[in-house]
């Protein structure tokens, strides 16, 4: 199901002796807290910021981001035109078991390349070396539309090593960012996946989103980041109280394949702001918030593998939410209209997909729960069953978040048409599919493919240059298949996209989206499921050379990856 390339030798980190608890993690059952943020002032935010690799007291690995100031995985919050400065540390170790690492330049495993480009002191040159190994590091600012380049959101070169000097990060949210939700996280081909099931992730925060959306102003406004991670009790049976469910099957990986139950040992256990809610008790986490209050919660799905199905139940009934933001972009609205805000009573989320949503809590005495529901993620998927996350407590000092700006002058108008009105100036089709690496045996590792159409399949290597080629102001439609009979996410870096059909079905989407799931094929259908999405390069931050892939980071340290390269507009001058 998944080709972990270096996850066992990833699990191999500093030594049992090694017990100093770097990153500690909130007990099962705790009250979730507000992560700790980080705030722009003056129209700067500057931090420095390291990552960390450990063994956890739970036997899981953890890696940890941590500011200067101590805070763990801080939420970063800027207001549109604001400059981040950003000291970043790789302060992981090396481990006995690591793979030798392997360069972006010629796709070989080497320990030393003499011809790399030597930056300061002596070390190679981060913006350049393109080295993937168990212990290197970047960032990648998954949602802004800031430009492919080293020190801003490059991610195919720049990899930071252990003992390199600090690593600045550094630019400007661009004025026309939507405001909303986003998040941080590593992006180093192959050890993407291990990296986030460790915990190295972080939300940042646009703000202004009243401006966008005034329902939301004055709201309390709540962040949760649900995170997964491997399974601490992964030889545990069921709890007894679930329904008797066909024997779990176990892939070579260690997973629990997709048993179509929604019951069941999961594939990864889930925690919301850290608090565990580990397999196979699920004791959930404790969200307190005052009886009857509104707030606006901003949910991050930050894992690496595991998709979200939100629902509140209160009793036994699933209560309305109104969702006024998709993946950082408030609900669009012509100039004579309030913003739509859609009132559902569960909301699916995918691996790196982001969702705000209102909500009215529940009266005093009434019980609350806030679950995550079965995705049904194929017959080649991994098992994400039903399963609480958190009790939601009542009372009336319960302590508020941070409320969002009570006044809300509106955003300018944007320049730009909205994207469902603008034709696009060409079709591409793409698709997902993925190959048994021995097709005798079912459990042998599988190789993962996001192919152009007329193109040959072929797992992601840097050195083939780009599958695409687009031009900036060009408005393009992309139709991405899914071939393969597991449930796929399909992202990219640097822009945003309308999803316009699903299935072949059109969609009348207020919102943009830059992560979507792509249905999986059953193996009896006429056709390939699809999506079409309408792609921007309108921005001229999106010239340059950067990635799409699937979002189950599994699947992209497997191959699901390609490129693309945006060129600017040739002036007739």
């Amino acid at each position: 199901m998944h080709r972990l390339f270096f996850l066992l030798a990833a699990a191999i980190v500093l030594s049992p002796a090694h017990a100093t608890d770097w990153c500690p993690r909130p007990a099962p059952g705790s009250v979730v807290s507000q992560p700790p943020e980080l705030r722009s002032h003056d129209g700067v935010l500057k931090l420095d910021l390291r990552i960390l690799r450990y063994p956890g007291p739970d036997k899981t690995t953890r890696y940890c981001y941590m500011a200067g100031n101590g805070a763990q995985s801080p939420t970063l919050a800027l207001h549109p035109g604001d400059l981040l400065e950003l000291s970043f540390t790789n302060a992981m170790t090396s481990a006995p078991g690591d793979p030798p690492p392997m360069t972006h330049d010629t796709g070989t495993r080497v320990t030393h390349d003499p011809n790399m480009h030597m930056g300061p002191a002596g070390h190679a040159d981060p913006c350049t070396s393109g080295v993937m190994g168990a212990t290197s590091a970047n960032l990648h600012f998954h949602g802004l539309s800031v430009p492919a380049l080293c020190h801003q959101d490059e991610v195919l070169r720049t990899s930071i090593q252990p003992g390199d000097p600090a690593f600045e990060y550094r630019f400007r949210i661009p004025d026309n960012q939507p405001p909303g939700l986003y998040w941080y996280h590593p992006h180093i081909h192959g050890f993407s996946s291990p990296q986030v099931l460790g915990g190295a992730s972080g939300a940042l925060i646009v703000e202004g989103i009243e401006r966008a959306v005034p329902d939301a102003a004055g709201l309390p406004a709540r962040v949760l980041v649900i995170r997964d991670q491997d399974l601490i009790n992964p030889a545990a049976p069921p709890d007894p109280s679930e329904p008797k469910v066909p024997p779990t099957l176990i892939d070579r990986d260690g997973e629990s394949a997709n048993n179509g139950t929604g019951f069941g040992r999961p594939a990864k256990d889930l925690s919301i702001n850290f608090v565990p809610v580990p397999y196979p008790d699920y004791l959930p986490a404790v969200i307190r918030m005052q009886p009857g209050a509104r707030e606006l919660w901003r949910v991050l799905n930050a894992s690496a593998v595991t998709y979200l199905n939100l629902a509140l139940i209160f009793g036994r009934k699933p209560q309305p939410i109104s969702v006024v933001a998709i993946d950082g972009v408030p609900a669009h609205a012509s100039a004579d209209a309030a913003p739509p805000v859609a009132r559902v009573d569960h909301i699916g989320i995918p691996p790196g997909g982001r969702v705000e949503f209102i909500v009215d809590g529940p009266p005093a005495v009434v019980p609350a729960l806030l679950v995550t529901r079965t995705v049904d993620t194929g017959q080649g998927g991994e098992n994400d069953p039903n399963r609480a996350l958190a009790r939601i407590e009542t009372a009336p000092d319960a302590r508020e978040p941070a409320a969002l700006p009570a006044e809300h002058p509106p955003l300018p108008k944007p320049a730009l048409p909205w994207l469902g009105d603008v034709q696009p100036v060409r079709v591409r089709k793409l698709y997902f599919s993925e190959k048994l690496d021995n097709p005798q045996d079912p459990g042998s590792a599988t190789t993962f493919y996001i192919t152009v159409d007329g193109q040959t399949p072929k797992a992601f290597d840097p050195a083939d240059g780009p599958n695409i080629v687009a031009h900036q102001g060009d408005v393009e439609d992309w139709i991405i298949e899914n071939r393969s009979t597991e449930l796929h996410t399909f992202h990219i870096h640097q822009l945003h996209f309308l999803l316009m059909d699903w299935n072949g079905v059109a969609v009348n989407e207020p919102f943009l989206r830059d992560t979507v799931n792509v249905p999986y094929y059953n193996g009896r259908m006429l056709q390939y499921p699809s999506v079409r999405l309408r792609m921007d390069f309108r921005d001229p931050d999106s010239v340059g050379t950067f990635v799409y892939h699937c979002h189950l980071l599994e699947h992209e340290d497997a191959g699901m990856m390609g490129v693309i390269q945006v060129d600017p507009v040739v002036s007739n001058q």
